[in-house]
């Protein structure tokens, strides 16, 4: 089994829709360590992030942060050590669009 530690997703969220940033692929699991909210402007905002075990369409049991406040000009960073296998999904919300980026950093792994 091959680890390789990376940056798993980044994205500026130019929507208010639920947005999908990464799926683990086939033959892999990955761990996310950390993921960081920034609010790029001088208003305030927050956020939702979801793990879709094998692609499941969004519910309510899904959601691990949902509408978590962002400061002005500030950011936010979880700690987490989410395990995903193939076919996972992350997916990402913002309260209100072209404010906030995400940035998922952690390990995939091949298997």
């Amino acid at each position: 089994m091959a680890t390789n530690y990376k940056s798993i997703a980044q994205v500026d969220l130019t929507t208010t829709a639920l947005t999908d940033i990464y799926t683990v692929g086939s033959g892999k699991e990955t761990v996310i360590s950390t993921i960081i909210i920034a609010n790029r402007t001088a208003s305030a905002d927050s956020f939702r992030i979801a793990v879709r075990v094998d692609g499941d369409a969004i519910s309510n049991k899904h959601y691990i942060a949902y509408d978590v406040p962002v400061a002005a000009n500030d950011s936010t960073t979880l700690t987490l050590g989410i395990s995903m296998a193939a076919g996972d999904v992350l997916s990402v919300q913002a309260g209100t669009a072209d404010r906030l980026s995400i940035n998922v950093f952690g390990a995939e792994i091949t298997v």
